[in-house]
């Protein structure tokens, strides 16, 4: 994501990627007058040229730790309930229902624990080497788990592999949205969320028609996958010009573009944006300070906030009443894998339509859907707790839980699901990057660990359908913020992105007097 140097007090602003620049001034005899356009965009011509394809396979290749990351969230869903019940022979010990919920959401709190560590570590050592390294660790959670002798192992090893898993959550936004050309950016963005959904299928699937011993062997292997896959990748271009490593990133260019694309325009681009960073060093507080970095960063925290109250998991630990209260007389493991299988198409579906429809449009819709299911969801849940299960009013809607269940994940899975996590890539510049997508990584997670750990006494407290339409409220919250304060970042470059948070050339002059 950012360049931080962890070992530096100050960091190094890079103000041709904030907005659009004013080029200096010279005249015919070599001072160019003040055209309002970067100098960049005055050695080349700005074009949407170069091969794809290398970029969709880079950026598949480095979700496979997403992959890897949605399986360790969706493992606790089939295996938490068989290694809890009495007569468990998946492990030589007992495992009580309290320990069981423990081993289920530790992941939260390591994975919010790494989420600002792993942004520094990434500056330092580079974007692909980071997530090479996540596997030690992922791999040895996964074995701490598979071959447990008692519930600290488990916990232990669950611990270790929400530290990978939360790692990755910053790590691969970063890489996909610095190796991805403008207009397919939003694309290889929502790659990140769609293998977390599939990670998380593939859960409920395998996890629930296996034994625990070879699920947990076959969670094993996936980070192992991942890294021979993604060690043939190249590094982050950004990354490499800003440590200097101009050659390497070139090369790293002509892979991720192919050899009939300009690369020397693209290059010559990060070139001059880390030598305008090293000439006009500014301080970390100044950079976060600006008028466009505190708008970026209330943004990115929003959407997370939105993304975690919204629902999403009452509704996912409502699956199985949703179904029985619709009359479907389907297992809970099937009902699960039902809605494993719309998550992954609505969020295949995004990552098809986000650089076409945009990010707003979509974010929108997913807010205003979510909030009308949630209202839908506690009219029903209030009815049935006032009225009884079996009286005349609940029956005759037996079918709004199951089609406000449906509609609910379709909506979160479109919008609220992939789109918060690549709008740090997308509204921040490279010198509070990580900052920002790290510390808005730490919130989702610690959001994540407060609703799953709160949801059954608060649901207890109020009752489901008070429930729901706080959470219909908040998206209600949400959707209006969307519409005022969220601009489109669809096709756009950082430049723009900027001006349209609110940047002018006036603010650049003044960047540069400090």
């Amino acid at each position: 994501m950012v360049q931080m140097d962890p070992v530096l007090v100050t960091m190094k602003s890079v103000p041709n990627d904030f907005y659009t620049d004013c080029a200096s001034e010279t005249n015919t005899n070599g001072r160019m007058a003040n055209l309002g356009v970067s100098q960049t965009e005055l050695v080349g011509p700005r074009g949407d040229s170069g091969r794809k394809l290398p970029q969709y396979i880079a950026a598949l290749a480095a979700t496979l730790g997403a992959l890897a990351a949605g399986t360790m969230l969706g493992w606790s869903s089939p295996v938490v309930f068989k290694i809890t019940q009495p007569n468990n022979t998946d492990y030589n010990f007992d495992i009580s229902e309290t320990e069981g919920s423990w081993i289920g959401s530790v992941i939260n709190l390591g994975a919010a624990a790494i989420c600002f560590p792993i942004g520094l570590v990434m500056d330092a050592i580079g974007r692909k080497k980071t997530m090479l390294f996540l596997i030690l660790p992922f791999t040895l959670g996964w074995l701490l788990i598979t071959f447990g002798t008692s519930v600290g192992m488990l916990i232990g090893g669950r611990l270790i592999t929400g530290i990978a898993g939360g790692a990755f959550c910053v790590t691969a936004p970063a890489y996909t949205s610095e190796i991805a050309q403008d207009s397919i950016r939003g694309t290889l963005g929502s790659y990140f969320q769609l293998m977390i959904t599939v990670g998380i299928l593939f859960a409920y699937a395998v996890g629930s028609y296996t034994s625990v011993f070879l699920f947990n062997i076959l969670c094993t292997l996936i980070p192992i996958v991942f890294g021979i896959v993604f060690f043939f990748m190249p590094e982050s271009p950004k990354f490499l010009v800003v440590k200097n490593r101009n050659d390497e990133a070139r090369e790293a260019l002509i892979k991720l573009r192919g050899t009939n694309y300009d690369v020397d325009y693209e290059l010559d681009s990060l070139k001059l944006s880390a030598e305008e960073a090293q000439n006009n060093p500014v301080s970390f507080v100044s950079a976060i300070t600006k008028k466009t970095s505190i708008k970026a960063i209330i943004i990115c925290y929003a959407l997370m906030i939105f993304q975690q109250l919204s629902g999403i998991n009452a509704v996912i630990f409502n699956t199985s009443s949703i179904f029985a209260a619709a009359g479907a007389t389907i297992p809970a493991a099937i009902a699960t894998i039902i809605i494993g299988v719309i998550q992954v198409i609505a969020t295949f579906v995004s990552s098809l339509v986000v650089d076409k429809l945009g990010r707003r449009i979509l974010l929108l819709f997913s807010a205003l859907v979510m909030c009308l299911c949630s209202t839908a969801l506690g009219v029903f849940f209030f009815l049935q707790s006032t009225h009884g299960e079996n009286s005349d009013i609940v029956q005759s809607l037996f079918w709004l839980p199951l089609l406000s269940l449906s509609l609910f994940i379709i909506a979160f899975s479109l919008g609220f699901g992939p789109i918060p996590w690549m709008m740090a890539g997308d509204l921040c510049n490279i010198d509070i990057k990580a900052f920002v997508g790290s510390t808005a990584g730490t919130l989702n997670w610690l959001l994540s660990f407060t609703v799953t750990s709160t949801f059954l006494a608060l649901n207890t407290a109020i009752g489901s359908g008070q429930v729901f339409w706080m959470f219909a409220g908040i998206m209600l919250i949400g959707f209006v913020f969307i519409f005022f304060v969220i601009p489109e970042t669809k096709g756009k470059s950082l430049q723009e992105i900027q001006v349209m948070l609110g940047a002018t050339p006036q603010d650049r002059n003044v960047e540069d007097k400090k």
